[in-house]
């Protein structure tokens, strides 16, 4: 009996762990439509930190049509787009050491994907927070709201 209740606990360790490690990440899909698959996301404060992977599952090259995962608040959120047009592709449309920017991720094409985690102990449930594509024009369609619970 006192082995069955050590495996118990383990597993239900094991499984809350899992559940607190799906809820510290995401995964956001792109493609060729110049479409995120979600319009929103939600970050727990519980987390220290936060992990987005970025796929496009299209097939045109990122020259073309390609696309990254950036956040920041919702003020910074146009003058980081706007500065990343001069930036260009080296810098996957994001000014070099922009403080504006929370996290971001490079910009992929068709077929690839990209990964970033950040520290999420400085995001305010009471600041408004957004995500976007920098790349030249992609900001009007892909974007969506970032909630800190």
């Amino acid at each position: 009996m006192k082995f069955k209740s050590i495996l118990l606990g383990t597993l239900l360790l094991g499984s809350s762990a899992t559940t607190l490690a799906n809820e510290c990440e995401a995964t956001i899909d792109s493609d060729d439509m110049m479409k995120f698959d979600t319009s929103a996301m939600t970050i727990p404060k519980s987390c220290g930190e936060f992990t987005v992977t970025l796929t496009h599952s299209g097939k045109l090259p990122k020259t073309a049509m390609g696309h990254n995962w950036v956040m920041s608040t919702e003020a910074d959120m146009q003058p980081i787009a706007r500065d990343g047009l001069t930036a260009g592709l080296s810098n996957n449309y994001i000014k070099p050491d922009d403080e504006r920017v929370i996290a971001n991720t490079k910009v992929i094409g068709g077929g690839e994907k990209t990964s970033v985690t950040f520290d999420v102990s400085g995001l305010s449930s009471d600041e408004s927070y957004m995500f976007f594509c920098s790349f030249p024009g992609h900001i009007a369609m892909m974007k969506g709201t970032v909630t800190v619970k």
